[in-house]
């Protein structure tokens, strides 16, 4: 159960760099965070560093691989079965494009990066938009980049001419895509729906794997996103860069494109990889 005025935050990816922080803010002013990672180590850091810092047991722990759709409809039934209300969902988690790297997929043809910094967003947010509804006024906030390059619908896999850079910004722009048409779909029912680019090359593990130098620090990005976080009633179907209200990719505007990503994103997840509920 969860106390009165006190939020519910489901934030994926909150074991390390700005998911972290963002945990770690959200637990200290009040709220019960639902901590999401892949690795029970480092979750249980995040949870034991709040209790310490609040004497209270506010952080509690989901495991689950998001490069894995069936993990994705695991961890969305944990949180239907562990709380009555979700005031917040963050989709935060990600990977990045390391230069080189070879294109990965899954069992099912799925490319490494779409599944995970899109994909698996899109099904647990679809899975969650029930207890969403139920708990609204609510709010969905997309981690998306200022990185966007526009989806080849005849090649979404990248099965020719593999670039990480360019699948890291596909899938970043199917995040805004997605956002777009969730605002418009749930438009009346208090739920509303923002992505953002919240700071540049920030100094996670992330950026630091890529053989980036970072540009920016962990709080500045998080600070972005929590103003998005706490920003209720003001607006839906918004794209940021950081806290400015901006522009994405232009495809991002195209109904005919936002409706192609809705279609194989439908099949997808409701084909063998997904479990077609």
């Amino acid at each position: 159960m969860t106390a009165p005025g006190r939020r519910t935050v489901l934030i994926t990816g909150s074991t390390d760099g700005m998911g972290r922080w963002l945990a770690q803010r959200l637990a200290e002013a009040g709220d019960r965070v639902l901590v999401h990672g892949r690795d029970a180590e480092r979750a249980a850091q995040v949870r034991d560093a709040v209790r310490e810092a609040t004497g209270e047991d506010r952080a509690e722990v989901l495991l689950a691989d998001l490069s894995r759709l069936p993990e994705v409809d695991r961890l969305a039934d944990e949180v239907l079965a562990r709380t009555e209300r979700l005031d917040v969902l963050v989709n935060n988690a990600g990977i990045g494009a390391s230069p080189g790297g070879a294109r990965q997929v899954d069992a099912y043809g799925i490319e490494r990066r779409f599944a995970v910094n899109y994909l698996a967003g899109y099904r647990l947010t679809r899975r969650l938009l029930p207890l969403l509804t139920a708990s609204a006024p609510a709010r969905v906030v997309n981690v998306a980049s200022a990185g966007q390059q526009a989806i080849d619908f005849a090649d979404p896999m990248l099965e020719k001419g593999y670039d990480p850079m360019r699948a890291y910004a596909q899938s970043k722009l199917a995040q805004i895509m997605f956002t777009f048409d969730l605002a418009q779909e749930l438009s009346g029912t208090g739920v509303t729906v923002d992505a953002l680019h919240p700071a540049t090359f920030m100094d996670t593990t992330m950026v630091r794997e890529s053989g980036i130098s970072p540009w920016s620090t962990v709080e500045e990005g998080g600070a972005a996103t929590l103003r998005l976080i706490n920003a209720a009633g003001s607006g839906s179907g918004r794209y940021f860069n950081g806290t400015s209200q901006a522009r994405a990719d232009r495809q991002a505007y195209d109904a005919g494109a936002r409706e192609q990503l809705r279609r194989l994103s439908e099949e997808l997840t409701a084909g063998p990889a997904g479990t077609g509920r």
